[in-house]
């Protein structure tokens, strides 16, 4: 009690004490809470802290810390059970990949707005850094929206309601889409000069990063307007959604000139580090040492910002976790890699009633672009310096099929004039509608984290994601010389790209056409957030996702495989089978089946009302003055 009593008084004395100080010293106290802006604008760390959390809430449709969105479209099955309902939907919802995130805009805003009125509190340097990386992450803001929902109310100061009953001075139009276009190229071409001019920190905006995003964004603008003239359908009256065909050439030429210019600058060069081209390809997203980068979201061990991409895609039959394998290619996909000689050619699996029988595992994929061994990790491979194990099953001569249906019947079974059970199907499937086995044939390789304890939950891998990437950059400078008829020009920034996947024959002017363009692209950026933006600036994606049914006869053919528009509306797959027939000269080889997993039962159909996303009906009611976008 006597304890109790003796700190009440001193409380009580540090009550008095206060009380006899000035008002004015009471009112000018900080508070402790939180930091004035001037407070933050005298601490580059502190600002840091605030641009760091711009750049973590960037936004990506399709990235490594949802494998299941790689999924959406032909790239990849889904390996796991809650995710089959992506190949069973016969038409997309017209608020897929929608987005639209004020909120977010408007605190970039704020912090441009800010920062603008503390002066001389930083170096100029350094506030200028600063304020040019907002502006960078709000263009990136604004590219996300106008290529998911065309041209949205562009806003550049942070809107404040005065609580009067009247919202009508917040609302505001949509601005046309080429204008938000035009936006995006006039601020990079704004801050690229107040950016440091190199690749030191990648996860921070530079030179090349802005000069990469003009590059992009013109590269959409230009094709919009060149082949949406064949969808005038997909427009707006007032140009919210379209841009006008006499634009294209405009665009493509800052398209072009903006990857030149990073191109002629010598801060950036492909990855050239492994002598064997596949694991060179691979390594490229995995090795933090990289020359080609040029924006990335990045990650570190031992901390929350670390993601589970390997956890959840990991060869199962060595994954280090009871778990992995969910996302498998798509032989749609792996047959898009060409022959080393620039030819397109079906894998040769069965023809007719001749089945082709190989000695290897690997046999069937020799000879081809060294990008598939890069992005996909191919039967008869290995991972982490161990064996992948992808076969279906025995075939017997007869052409009975012997296996099992699960991961425990996988050596329960006996062969004929055997007494006794053998493994009859591969460690990782492919087992037909059972989870993280290979049921396409394939597993991922591109972002897959080699480290030991990657694939364990309680380590987890600190692989990038990569935004930009100086590869790109060569295939929009080719894109965009092609469209401006320099097919010279077009070829060498090709060849560039090409060379490093050992397709060392390069392609002549004459060769180059708008297909080539398109089909090297889905080859190099497979799985990188590329595929659906293609295509629907392309004004390809109602054409290619057609709603028609694929069958297995697409793939054994080589009928249209390097075409701009050939269908791919639902997954298939490729199993090896090892043949059963003592005896016989090819027992003991391995034969290949084009398979169609039974959990694909629809196919994609995308339609024009998808080319733009639909704004949500409370948008629409909150402003009025927001035009329904075409076909919805």
């Amino acid at each position: 009690m006597k304890k109790y009593i003796i700190a009440t008084g001193i409380l009580a004395m540090l009550t008095l004490g206060q009380a006899c100080k000035k008002d004015s010293d009471f009112l000018e106290k900080q508070p402790t809470d939180n930091l004035s802006v001037a407070s933050v604008w005298k601490d580059k760390n502190l600002v840091l802290t605030l641009v760091g959390d711009l750049y973590d809430r960037y936004p990506d449709y399709q990235n490594i810390e949802a494998w299941w969105d790689f999924t959406n479209f032909d790239e990849a099955f889904a390996s796991a059970g809650g995710d089959y309902f992506r190949h069973q939907n016969t038409e997309y919802n017209y608020d897929s990949w929608n987005y639209w995130d004020y909120g977010f805009m408007r605190e970039i805003n704020l912090f441009i707005k800010r920062g603008g009125e503390s002066t001389n509190l930083l170096a100029k340097e350094d506030t200028d850094r600063f304020l040019a990386e907002a502006r960078f992450v709000r263009a990136g803001v604004y590219f996300e929206l106008v290529k998911r929902m065309g041209g949205v109310p562009l806003l550049l100061e942070p809107l404040t309601y005065d609580y009067s009953g009247d919202p009508t001075p917040l609302r505001v139009a949509r601005s046309k889409e080429s204008e938000m276009y035009d936006f995006i190229i006039k601020e990079m071409e704004e801050i690229k000069v107040l950016l440091p001019d190199n690749n030191a920190d990648p996860s921070r905006a530079s030179k090349g990063a802005a000069l990469a995003l003009e590059s992009r964004a013109a590269l959409y603008a230009g094709s919009i307007a060149k082949y949406g003239a064949a969808t005038p359908e997909v427009s707006l009256p007032g140009g919210e959604v379209g841009i006008p065909a006499s634009m294209a050439n405009g665009y493509y030429q800052i398209a072009l000139r903006a990857a030149e210019e990073i191109i002629t600058g010598g801060k950036y060069s492909l990855y050239k580090k492994n002598t064997n081209l596949q694991e060179n390809f691979a390594a490229l997203f995995i090795d933090k040492a990289n020359p080609e980068v040029i924006f990335v979201k990045d990650y570190k061990l031992k901390t929350k910002k670390a993601h589970g991409f390997t956890i959840d895609n990991q060869p199962r039959s060595i994954a280090e976790e009871a778990q992995g394998g969910r996302l498998n290619p798509s032989l749609n996909l792996v047959q898009s890699f060409e022959m080393l000689d620039n030819s397109f050619a079906p894998l040769a699996s069965v023809s007719g009633s001749n089945p082709i029988y190989y000695t290897n595992l690997t046999d069937i994929f020799a000879g081809r672009d060294a990008r598939l061994g890069g992005t996909v990790i191919l039967p008869g491979t290995q991972f982490k310096g161990k064996n992948i194990d992808i076969w279906a099953g025995y075939q017997l001569a007869s052409g009975a099929i012997v296996t099992g249906t699960n991961f425990a019947e996988i050596k329960t079974n006996v062969l004929p004039g055997n007494t006794g059970a053998v493994q009859v199907v591969g460690g990782d499937g492919p087992l037909d509608g059972v989870e993280f086995s290979a049921q396409s044939g394939f597993y991922v390789r591109k972002f897959l984290d080699p480290a030991a304890g990657s694939g364990q939950i309680g380590t987890r891998s600190e692989v990038r994601w990569i935004r930009y990437r100086f590869a790109e950059v060569y295939l929009n400078a080719a894109e965009a010389a092609f469209e401006l008829n320099n097919t010279a020009k077009a070829a060498g920034y090709l060849k560039e790209v090409r060379d490093r996947a050992g397709l060392t024959t390069a392609l002549t002017a004459g060769q180059i056409t708008f297909d080539r363009i398109v089909h090297e692209r889905r080859v190099e950026l497979a799985f990188e957030g590329h595929q659906l933006w293609d295509m629907k600036r392309w004004r390809l994606a109602h054409k290619v996702w057609n709603g028609t049914a694929n069958t297995a006869a697409d793939f054994t053919t080589a009928t249209n495989i390097g075409s701009s528009e050939k269908v791919n509306t639902m997954v298939f797959g490729l199993w090896p089978y090892k043949y059963y027939a003592p005896g016989d000269p090819n027992d003991g080889k391995y034969l290949f089946k084009v398979v169609k997993p039974s959990r694909v039962t629809a196919a994609h159909r995308f339609r024009m009302g998808n080319y733009y996303s639909q704004f949500n009906q409370d948008i629409l009611n909150g402003n009025p003055l927001i035009i329904r976008n075409p076909n919805q």
